[in-house]
């Protein structure tokens, strides 16, 4: 009898019927309710499976107590770790054979806590990803500053947002749009979520020391056109890549940050030259993931002006004493009134006079209000908008982000 997970012979008794039946219905359920995360979870007097589904945790089932151990030991067996090993976290991976033939790539992450290990598996499914930008929630105007700046010869975008924020596929939807034959494309990530025909995808590799700054001066020797970096994390990785964008090449790569503006501020705290700032970057988009109300059952409100003046929204939207909008209600086909997500973006180019208050030394307050001068939506203001539309709740927005940025 083969592994569905690896097609290879199964492994004694810890491949028990039961084990390894539940182990690959909850990952076919993974897939087919499109999670990006499931956690199994040990606690003293209970078991549960947990999965991430729209950027939020459900529990999906509670496994008895006399599996945890086989549980954490056949994943474990699965994604090629030491199964006796139960003291330190462990990482590792495994393939997801599906029965269309398609294989999806797993993710494993191990973690001793009082009561067992606790596994967490990250499903990256390639064919899930929306690599269209016309897609992902980008008004009209912010998707035209984006697409001008990646069609540029040199220079560099970044993008900025949380762990879960879409950022991967944004990068991804750009690098679909400039994948041709004539231009030469190399990534370094860590891992690579998305594969991409016609790209040069290198994973990081701590053991053998295949850095981000390693992997980018390699690039710079293979006659590249445009790099995608996964993630600036430290001064080297930031200086090789601006030095990139200053040489001919179009550099993509993201950041930690809470907003657009305050990524230069991160750059240059991390110990970048502010001329090289002012002289590289090109463009920042930050951005989050909203759930979108499902379009079956949601139902039509009437919110307060005031309300939505205090959220954020300026009086020039706003007519009248209320505004129509859409609350969640929940049916049979979707979860609490809400079915997907989408983005919404703070879309901020980098102006001459961004430039000078760069060099200036100015801070992040600074900045902001002259991105706001210039037109530049902020990031509330952006998730108020998707109100007005009925994609999105007011209090999915409010909760997804803060007053005035």
């Amino acid at each position: 009898m083969l592994d569905k997970l690896n097609n290879r012979p199964m492994l004694g008794a810890i491949d028990d019927a039961p084990v390894v039946s539940l182990v690959q219905q909850l990952l076919e359920q993974a897939v087919t309710l499109k999670a990006s995360d499931l956690h199994f979870e040990p606690y003293e007097n209970h078991y549960r499976v947990r999965m991430r589904i729209d950027g939020e945790l459900r529990e999906m089932t509670s496994p008895p107590m006399a599996l945890k151990d086989r549980l954490s030991s056949r994943i474990k067996v699965l994604s090629r770790l030491d199964i006796a090993e139960k003291r330190l976290p462990q990482d590792g991976r495994m393939k997801l054979l599906l029965q269309n033939g398609r294989e999806l790539d797993l993710r494993v992450s191990t973690l001793p806590t009082l009561f067992g290990e606790k596994l967490v598996i990250r499903v990256l499914d390639s064919a899930q990803a929306q690599l269209d930008l016309n897609q992902l929630g980008y008004e009209p105007e912010d998707l035209a500053r984006l697409v001008e700046a990646i069609h540029r010869p040199h220079g560099m975008v970044l993008v900025t947002g949380p762990t879960g924020s879409g950022k991967t596929q944004s990068l991804y939807a750009c690098l679909n749009l400039l994948n041709t034959a004539e231009v030469n494309i190399a990534t370094v990530e860590d891992p690579c979520e998305i594969q991409l025909q016609g790209i040069n995808q290198v994973n990081v590799q701590d053991k053998p020391g295949l850095t981000f700054a390693i992997a980018l001066r390699a690039f710079l020797r293979q006659d590249p056109d445009v790099l995608m970096v996964g993630e600036v994390r430290d001064l080297e990785t930031a200086n090789i890549a601006i030095q990139a964008a200053q040489t001919g090449h179009l550099v993509l790569s993201t950041l930690h940050t809470n907003d657009a503006p305050s990524t230069l501020v991160r750059l240059r705290n991390m110990g970048t030259a502010s001329y090289n700032i002012a002289a590289s970057v090109t463009l920042i988009t930050a951005q989050r993931l909203v759930r979108c109300l499902c379009p079956l059952c949601k139902e039509r409100v009437s919110l307060p002006s005031d309300v939505l003046l205090k959220a954020g929204l300026p009086p020039d939207l706003l007519s009248g004493d209320a505004v129509d909008a859409f609350k969640p209600v929940g049916c049979a086909h979707c979860h609490k009134g809400f079915a997907g997500r989408t983005g919404i973006f703070q879309v901020m180019p980098v102006s001459a006079d961004m430039q000078a208050l760069i060099l200036s030394g100015a801070g992040n307050q600074e900045m902001t209000q002259l991105a706001q001068r210039e037109g530049v939506a902020t990031l509330r203001l952006a998730g108020l908008r998707k109100v007005l539309k009925g994609i999105t709740s007011l209090d999915e927005v409010l909760a997804n982000t803060r007053y005035g940025a």
